[in-house]
């Protein structure tokens, strides 16, 4: 019966180490965490800019001074109200005494002195001009305070919870304030303005005839390959913050700080955020903005087809070496009916890994379809009648 003795000294260290091992898995992450970014800014967010992703955040809703990061708000709706016609980069704008008589970031606007609309543009993006921004503002909207208006309507549209103005220029105001989400999700849609971007991303530019130069606050635009745009702010109250972006292989981010303590900090943790962004992910392009996607057969047009293509480019963004197995799917009807609006949309272009769904692009008619003549909507009528006489499927 020897065989059959326990060896409790043994089993008991068995029971041990087994004990150990459940130990050890019980409190094992069940994900891996993120690599912690060391910031000095109070708060901030890295975001994709395609699909709005947070790829890293801090603090990123907690309410902070914007400064002249404002401005970037202050370009979008100004670019939008081009847009809607209100205004032409060549209209010559005279400056009012109201904005001559601003502080801080200026180009010393003189009461009656004439630029043009694109020239003070390019001073609030470039120069961080906070006259120029009233000129602007008064050209475009009548007043200073109906163009205020018009920031904070644009703020509710975009959804932003923690953003509310008081002025066009960043200046301190009690209920002045915005967050780095917000103002990322503001950097995202100025993306829709190309012109906007590229104002931003100049590093000098002459005014008056070259009597005054501007050197572009953003100093990224010299220190960081790929970054090409948004705006810097600072005041005591705020301390140094930026909101820029930045495209490497396809991959646009946009990084936000608020609140860095030092000079610099804020260009410093921006290219941190960058660094990790686009050391951990990726973008995988399917598709090309304009490209022709797939035909769909239009009833009652003038023409019986339209051709459709996907709204802006397409893809997916993935962890970095980890894009294998992306696949898209044309999701369209059968049929639509004129009259057909370019742009319109008619489907789906979706992009997927496996079986897992990463994202969607608007599919949108690539050309204008009118609703065809009496005439040719008979006679289309005629040939669907002509097509079943002659279809061995007959119904008796």
């Amino acid at each position: 019966m020897s065989h059959f003795t326990i060896r409790f000294p043994r089993l008991f260290s068995i029971l041990s180490w087994f004990l150990v091992a459940v130990l050890l898995c019980s409190y094992w992450p069940s994900s891996v965490q993120a690599a912690e970014v060391p910031l000095e800014a109070d708060t901030a967010i890295l975001m994709e800019a395609s699909t709005g992703k947070i790829l890293y955040e801090k603090n990123c809703h907690q309410v902070m001074a914007p400064a002249s990061v404002t401005k970037l708000m202050t370009l979008v709706v100004a670019f939008e109200a081009l847009e809607a016609g209100r205004g032409e980069l060549s209209d010559r704008v005279a400056a009012s005494e109201n904005a001559c008589r601003l502080g801080g970031s200026q180009i010393y606007l003189e009461p009656g002195e004439e630029m043009t609309l694109e020239e003070l543009l390019i001073a609030i993006a470039v120069g961080s001009a906070n006259d120029a921004c009233v000129a602007v503002a008064e050209h475009l909207f009548g007043t200073h305070e109906i163009f205020v208006e018009a920031m904070n309507q644009k703020a509710q549209e975009l959804g932003l919870k923690n953003t509310h103005f008081i002025n066009s220029y960043g200046l301190p105001a009690e209920g002045h304030y915005s967050s780095a989400y917000d103002m990322a999700i503001i950097g995202r849609y100025a993306l829709r303005f190309p012109q906007l971007r590229q104002m931003t991303a100049i590093k000098e530019y002459d005014l008056r005839g070259g009597k005054f130069h501007l050197y572009n606050t953003n100093k990224l635009l010299w220190w960081y390959r790929g970054v090409d745009g948004f705006k810097t702010g600072w005041t005591n109250e705020a301390r140094y913050c930026l909101a820029t972006t930045g495209e490497r292989d396809g991959l646009r981010l946009i990084a936000v700080v608020f609140g860095a303590p030092q000079r610099h900090g804020n260009f410093r943790d921006c290219m941190k955020l960058f660094n990790y962004g686009f050391a951990q992910y990726a973008y995988k392009t399917v598709a090309e903005a304009g490209q022709i996607c797939g035909v769909v057969k239009v009833g009652k047009g003038t023409v019986d087809s339209v051709e459709v293509v996907v709204a802006q480019p397409a893809g997916a963004l993935v962890l970095r070496g980890q894009d294998k197995g992306i696949t898209t799917r044309i999701e369209l009807p059968a049929s639509v009916s004129a009259p057909v609006v370019q742009g319109q949309k008619l489907g789906d272009l979706v992009v997927c890994q496996g079986v897992t769904e990463l994202a969607r692009f608007d599919l949108v008619a690539k050309q204008e379809i009118p609703r065809g003549t009496l005439w040719q909507q008979m006679g289309e009528v005629f040939e669907e009648i002509v097509q079943l006489e002659q279809s061995p499927l007959k119904i008796k």
